[in-house]
């Protein structure tokens, strides 16, 4: 037999099959190439600049009894995050807009993959926000004085709440498919619950009608809990009720996520 004779099936490698991590490394890979290439990444760090600047210097002046700095960094670090939660759905929906989730679902690929690396892009730029954010709120008096845990504590709280609040965008931008419709759907629910808050002012400040809601809202939970964390002894007790708002809101997002995912138009 002459080596032109010789099966080459015999010789030849299978294919590697592509699992659920290479699949999202290759898409997670795509997002952060598309991130640093449009220069994505400076709205996640001057974004936090505009929050400080615009939140602290009017407002100091009228809470100037207090560390203001201290007490305001917490709604600060949220609304980067809730900003965050924003470019998230936008993201999804320009993908299902342009057909590329349609596209996706004609592969053999896993429905975590395109969600997973969509959400992990979103909390880089979570992370990169809130060590801009907490830089910034070293100039207006901001300090963490619960150790390393309390701060350890407080940037796991403050990426947690980004990403569960980039589950329930994603879903959004998924089932909506319209960019114009992701932005006017979020802003106005992130200015309400952040305005109607403890985030800037103490629930003392509000109309006693309305302060049963400021009191029990997730945004007032979630600031309590990070001013907790950066206090110089916390507790549980002060902690609990944010935490819960945030396991109840990733219960709540996960499965809508991922059934957004795999819906086909």
């Amino acid at each position: 037999m002459t080596i032109a004779q010789v099966d080459l099936s015999v010789i030849r490698k299978p294919a590697p099959t592509p699992t659920t991590l290479n699949q999202f490394s290759a898409l997670l890979e795509r997002n952060i190439r598309t991130i640093i290439i449009q220069w994505a990444w400076t709205y996640s760090v001057i974004a936090p600049l505009i929050f400080t600047a615009g939140y602290y210097l009017p407002l100091s002046w009228i809470m100037s009894g207090i560390n203001y700095g201290q007490f305001v960094m917490p709604i600060i670090v949220l609304q980067t995050a809730s900003f965050t939660m924003i470019s998230v759905a936008q993201q999804a929906a320009i993908e299902a807009s342009s057909g590329l989730t349609e596209r996706l679902h004609t592969m053999p690929l896993s429905r975590i993959a395109p969600l997973m690396a969509n959400l992990v892009s979103g909390l880089l730029k979570s992370a990169l926000s809130i060590g801009a954010a907490i830089v910034y709120g070293y100039f207006v008096g901001f300090r963490f004085h619960g150790g390393v845990l309390g701060t350890l504590g407080f940037i796991g709280i403050a990426l947690g709440t980004a990403f569960v609040l980039s589950l329930g965008a994603d879903a959004l931008g998924n089932y909506s498919r319209s960019v114009a419709v992701v932005g006017q759907t979020m802003t106005l629910p992130v200015l309400i619950f952040g305005m109607l808050s403890t985030g800037f002012v103490p629930e003392g400040g509000f109309p006693a009608w309305i302060r049963p809601f400021v009191r029990v809202q997730p945004v007032s939970q979630l600031s309590a809990a990070l001013r907790e964390l950066a206090s110089a002894h916390p507790t549980f007790s002060a902690m609990w009720p944010g935490l819960a708002w945030l396991v109840g809101m990733f219960v709540a997002f996960l499965p809508l996520a991922i059934w957004a995912r795999g819906r086909k138009s």
